[in-house]
């Protein structure tokens, strides 16, 4: 069988499973089997494949047809300018996500040198981005799960920023390290009733660690602000996501801890995700 055919199948498949993307899945996949890009499948798409490659890749048209999402299957997700290494332990990066970096290095444009925060580093997918762009800046990531620890270490290998870069294993309330000029963090914020309401590709194959904000949705972000409110420096900068019904109820929160609100942003559907502000 040739490359167009197996695409060919193998979208089909993942079409009778009502899965959207069902061809670009494949494609993504097929590139992941025979560890070539797009463009190369898309020029050649006469070759044919041997048995093993075959095999392989209708094993992962498989997977992805029980809904294991594309990035666990290639183990990689381009976000903001990079492709990052991910496995199932840390949550896939997704586009909401860079308004962070973008803020980040929007208020940062005059900076010289200075120290980031960011709790619950995953994938590194934030702070890396940040440190990439700024050669100056340097940065401290935390996260309760060592295994997301290896995987921003080595990100930080890949993208060449492991010298500016220190990662600790700590949980948020024991963290009393250093103080900083600019803290960021993308805290587990989805209400534990909404899990049986979310999409399948998050729901059963990503970390709930990530995702699990408790009954209110709100217990990680009380978490992250108390701590923060400690470890921020006086005009320091917080930028934190949130989930698209929190916003008032954050402000609230971040007002009681010295925080002054500079913007709340909104995310390409047009819901609000990210908070700026300012230590007072």
């Amino acid at each position: 069988m040739n490359i167009n055919s197996a695409i060919t199948n193998g979208s089909k498949i993942l079409r009778n499973k009502f899965i959207p993307s069902y061809h670009l899945d494949s494609e993504i996949l097929m590139a992941k089997t025979i560890k070539k890009d797009r463009n190369y499948i898309l020029l050649n798409s006469d070759n044919n494949l041997n048995k093993n490659d075959l095999n392989y890749f209708f094993k992962l048209i498989e997977q992805r047809s029980l809904g294991s999402p594309v990035a666990y299957l290639t183990n990689k997700k381009f976000f903001w300018n990079s492709e990052f290494f991910i496995t199932k332990d840390t949550l896939i990066p997704r586009p909401d996500t860079e308004l962070i970096v973008e803020n980040a290095l929007s208020l940062t444009k005059q900076k010289k040198k200075i120290n980031i925060l960011d709790i619950g580093v995953g994938s590194g997918c934030i702070l890396l981005s940040i440190l990439k762009e700024r050669k100056n800046f340097y940065g401290t990531g935390i996260d309760i799960s060592k295994k997301c620890l290896k995987i921003s270490k080595i990100n930080a290998t890949n993208l060449k920023v492991n010298s500016r870069l220190k990662l600790i294993k700590s949980d948020v309330d024991k963290f009393n390290l250093g103080k900083y000029d600019l803290i960021v963090s993308n805290p587990p914020y989805i209400k534990s009733y909404k899990f049986k309401y979310l999409e399948r590709d998050v729901v059963e194959f990503e970390p709930r660690l990530a995702l699990n904000g408790g009954l209110d949705g709100l217990s990680e972000i009380r978490k992250v602000i108390n701590k923060s409110s400690e470890l921020i420096k006086k005009n320091g900068k917080f930028i934190l996501e949130i989930g698209f019904d929190q916003k008032n109820k954050v402000i609230n929160l971040l007002k009681r801890k010295g925080f002054y609100i500079n913007s709340t942003q909104k995310d390409l559907a047009n819901n609000d995700r990210c908070i700026v502000s300012t230590k007072i």
